[in-house]
This record gives C-alpha cells, structure tokens and sequence, in this order.
C-alpha cells in the first residue's frame, strides 16, 4: 500500500509491514506530530515535526502495543493545546499533574484481545473478546 508522511496507518498498512516488507514483528516510531495526541512530546532532533511515539507492529493483527513519551514541560503543553483549539480549563486536571510536579516519563498499552489473537491465531478480533460488547448489554 502507498502512503506519504503525515498519514496515519490503517490496520492494512500495518499488516503489510509486519507481514509482507518485514516478515516479522517490527517497531515504527516518530509518528508525525499531526496524527497524534497532544500529550505527546515532541521530538527536539526535527524541530518538533515528529512525535516520541512507537507502536510494535506483528503479522496476523497489525499494531500490539502502543507507546509514547508524555510532554513533561507545563508550557509546552498548553501551548500544544491552544495549537488545536483545546481549551486548558477542561483539562485542569491534567495540567495540575505537571504543574505540581513531573518528571520525564513514557507510558504504553497492550491490547489484549489483540494478543489473544496473536497467540492463539485467531483471524478476527471479535472471536476473541471474552465479553463481547452489544447494544443493551451494558448496565449501569
């Protein structure tokens, strides 16, 4: 599949990674800032066009895990969310995080219907979540 910097990767280009360019379990990082979260640090090496993000890619399923440096500096961070017309006052609880205290830091998910799929083979995810989500089976 064809692709140009700046566009997100479906579950197809993925696929085609980890299946068929690499013929095994591959890591991307460097996501272009435009297609990810605010929350993300920016990369100083490029001037801030890509973002400290990763995903670890696997034949048969596409992105495992997914992971990302979290902006740590206070300023930046709201000027990131001005940047995409965020307002700070909804997110006060966020920036309170970093404004009493931060450190530099990193977090990830494994998305585990995806590793059941990976394990055990399985080609669709839905034969794979143990408790499978339907309209009017949520009670509250």
């Amino acid at each position: 599949p064809e692709g140009e910097f700046g566009t997100d990767l479906a579950t197809e280009h993925e696929r085609w990674l980890a299946e068929t360019k690499f013929e095994s379990a591959v890591f991307v990082y460097n996501y272009p800032k435009k297609i990810k979260a605010f929350y993300m640090r920016d990369n100083d090496e490029d001037g801030g066009e890509t973002v400290n993000a990763m995903d670890l890619l696997v034949p048969g399923v596409g992105e495992l895990v997914g992971g990302s440096q979290r902006e740590e500096r206070l300023d930046v961070l709201v000027d990131k969310m001005t940047e995409l017309d965020l307002d700070p006052e909804d997110y006060w609880w966020y920036l309170d995080l970093r404004r009493f205290g931060s450190v530099p830091h990193a977090g990830y998910g494994l998305g585990f219907e995806r590793l059941v799929c990976y394990v055990c083979g399985i080609d669709n995810i839905r034969d794979a979540i143990a408790f499978p989500r339907y309209p009017g089976n949520a009670e509250f």
